[in-house]
């Protein structure tokens, strides 16, 4: 006899799921979207004017590299996740751009001790190394998504991938997941020693290092402010998650079902990296706010140029009248 509390718990479930990743998750993506790509496509069009001369430098053009990947991997997750295209795009998203959205999120993590590194050829190095490592561990999830697909595998991305394909799907992200911690570990250590050491010599001179330590800071805590409130929540709800994928766990179905919307939920989190990445260029890079600034200078100052010939035009033509 089945009980009724437990088919009022699947139900509730089933509509949390339909409100929650099937239409609300969809509309903030699509504003990360609209947000995302002018901001993004702005300052690739900037960085890619400004020479590599610093490390940090380096590791803002990968940022912008790996934000565009990662855009364009949105319009095919809102469509996933709204049914549109049924099995097509449900197929395209779990062997595709799953993989280069994960892969996007991976290479910030991958790339971001470059801007602590002062010579921008062993940051490039670095760079190559990093792009190469995090393809090396995403190919075979493509790969190895390989199962026909029919309508209840595409539903779950995890159907679709071989046996071997569920073992290197753990692999891979165990392996992003330490690269990521330690990456944190290194940035948030090395950033405690240079605002120590900035506030300390300001001190040894008896200057006035408050202005120095808001700069400072600034730029400090804008980076791991990202690490934070975009990526940590994500890594830490993945080890669960993948568990409950993989494993024949004891895992009940409410947890799995909370733990799948926890999930989703710090993916769109992560995603909003690409919309706060431009506000770090802005405050931490002196070429990009010189150069953005001399763009929208010249922009007013074509504009201000139309408007006063428009003007003499206009002043031409009523003098011209007038004679006749």
């Amino acid at each position: 006899m089945d009980h009724p509390n437990a088919t009022n718990v699947s139900t509730s479930q089933s509509d949390f799921s339909s409100i929650f990743t099937n239409r609300v998750l969809p509309c903030f993506y699509c504003v990360v979207f609209v947000v995302g790509v002018p901001l993004n496509v702005m300052a690739a069009w900037i960085f890619f004017r400004v020479p590599g001369v610093s490390g940090f430098v380096v590791y803002l053009k990968n940022m912008v590299v790996a934000d565009l990947l990662m855009l364009s991997t949105v319009p095919f997750r809102v469509a996933h996740d709204l049914n549109l295209g049924i099995g097509h795009i449900r197929v395209i998203t779990c062997r595709y751009t799953a993989v280069l959205f994960y892969f996007s999120m991976f290479m910030f993590g991958g790339v971001s001790s470059l801007h602590l590194l002062q010579k921008p050829r062993f940051a490039r190095l670095l760079s190559l190394f990093s792009w190469g490592l995090f393809f090396f561990l995403a190919l075979p999830n493509v790969i190895l998504t390989s199962k026909t697909a029919n309508e209840q595998s595409s539903r779950d991305c995890m159907q679709l991938k071989t046996p071997l394909g569920i073992k290197w799907h753990k692999v891979s992200v165990f392996s992003n997941l330490s690269v990521f911690w330690l990456t944190l570990v290194i940035v948030v250590f090395c950033y405690t020693s240079i605002a120590y050491q900035v506030y300390k010599s300001y001190r040894r001179v008896g200057r006035d290092s408050s202005d120095v330590r808001r700069k400072s800071n600034r730029g400090i805590f804008s980076i791991l402010a990202v690490f934070f409130i975009c990526f940590v929540p994500f890594h830490i709800c993945r080890v669960p998650f993948t568990q409950s994928q993989t494993t024949s766990s004891d895992f009940s179905r409410n947890i799995e079902f909370a733990l799948k919307q926890l999930k989703e939920g710090t993916i769109f989190l992560s995603s909003l990296n690409v919309c706060l990445d431009p506000v770090i260029y802005f405050l931490m890079c002196r070429s990009f706010r010189k150069l953005l600034f001399r763009k929208l200078s010249m922009k007013h100052r074509r504009r201000s140029q139309t408007n006063a010939q428009s003007l003499s035009n206009i002043n031409r033509e009523r003098s011209t009248d007038t004679l006749d």
